[in-house]
């Protein structure tokens, strides 16, 4: 099965990049409630098994890096955030991206879907479900909402493997799928969505995000 890339241009075979030594790091520091969260080879495996082009992978990785940046700094300001949740839902968000380039579909339905069906976990499931778009009110003080507003963020701050500002990054949506009106109003939406998840965790964390590295230099 060949997969393309969001130009329709056929993905070659190229080296597909590590996990960070951070991760395993990470997984080591599970909390006993984590017994159905993938750990990292977990998620490689689902990687290999779905097909992930290294792309997507690449872009996965940093993602999962600004997640936990943010996870451990709420947890140093008392937040109980399970730190291989987060990185697990952030590993695997675009599980299903490629193949619903290829052949259509949400992606972020059929990644949870996959998710849930692989790892048994509803809890890594949501956060693959909505890590596109947040349905219900902010509320930070909800801890349940967490994981699922960083893993949101984060990835509304990479644009392919790169960080950037959330303008940045939906510019660039904006010129690779804003061909109707109605994918226009949506990616609209979905920036602004972002920017008030940044407002709201910029203001908790008494930090300015959009200025933000989120410790880049371990992400390499």
């Amino acid at each position: 099965m060949k997969f393309h890339d969001a130009h329709n241009r056929p993905m070659r075979d190229a080296p597909l990049p590590s996990v960070p030594a951070l991760f395993p790091r990470l997984l080591r520091e599970k909390s006993l409630s984590s017994a159905e969260i993938p750990d990292e080879a977990g998620c490689g495996a689902l990687w290999d098994k779905y097909a992930m082009p290294a792309h997507i992978r690449a872009h996965s990785i940093r993602v999962a890096g600004v997640a936990e940046s943010l996870g451990r700094r709420l947890q140093a300001g008392g937040a109980r955030i399970d730190l291989s949740l987060l990185l697990a839902g952030a590993l695997l968000h675009d599980l299903a991206k490629a193949y619903t380039i290829e052949f259509g579909g949400n992606h972020a339905q059929l990644g949870a879907a996959w998710t849930r069906m692989e790892t048994g976990s509803p809890r890594v499931a949501q956060l693959v479900f909505h890590h596109v778009h947040w349905p219900w009110p902010l509320d930070l003080g909800n801890e349940s909402m967490l994981p699922c507003l960083l893993v949101l963020y984060a990835d509304k701050r990479v644009r392919h493997d790169v960080l950037v500002s959330i303008e940045e990054r939906f510019q660039d949506l904006m010129r690779r799928y804003g061909h109707t009106e109605k994918t226009r109003i949506f990616i609209r939406s979905s920036m602004e969505q972002g920017l008030e998840i940044e407002r709201a965790l910029s203001a908790r964390l008494g930090v300015n995000l959009d200025e933000d590295t989120f410790d880049s230099r371990r992400l390499v």
